[in-house]
């Protein structure tokens, strides 16, 4: 059974730094394409940041240069690391796991989701 568990998230000031992690089990870690998305109150899922199954990243646009995504295929982890928040990153943080192709900003192109994990920004 595969399971993503994501961690790391909490309050932060703006201008701050968190860094998210997600553990993945039941799957071959190294042959899946991995994600970050986000959901905000009242607003749409939307992709932060991903990487495919051959290590290439893909951002939004809204958090280039900001954030970074990395993996452990050691340790079958993902990471994300936030720096320079800003009030508009609050929401919850889902990491996500695919094996079809395609862009890797596309939610529905994922088989498997974790709970996810709540960071909220202030001014």
């Amino acid at each position: 059974q595969v399971q993503l568990v994501e961690s790391g998230g909490g309050s932060a000031q703006a201008g701050g730094s968190l860094r998210l992690s997600c553990a993945a089990s039941g799957l071959t870690y190294s042959t899946y394409g991995m994600g970050w998305f986000r959901q905000a109150p009242g607003k749409e899922r939307e992709g932060v940041a991903a990487c495919d199954s051959a290590g290439a990243t893909r951002y939004a646009d809204s958090v280039k240069g900001r954030f970074t995504i990395s993996q452990s295929n050691a340790k079958n982890t993902l990471y994300l690391k936030m720096n320079s928040l800003k009030p508009e990153d609050t929401g919850r943080y889902y990491c996500a796991a695919k094996q079809r192709s395609g862009n890797c900003l596309d939610g529905p192109l994922y088989n498997y989701w974790g709970q996810g994990t709540q960071v909220t920004v202030s001014s």
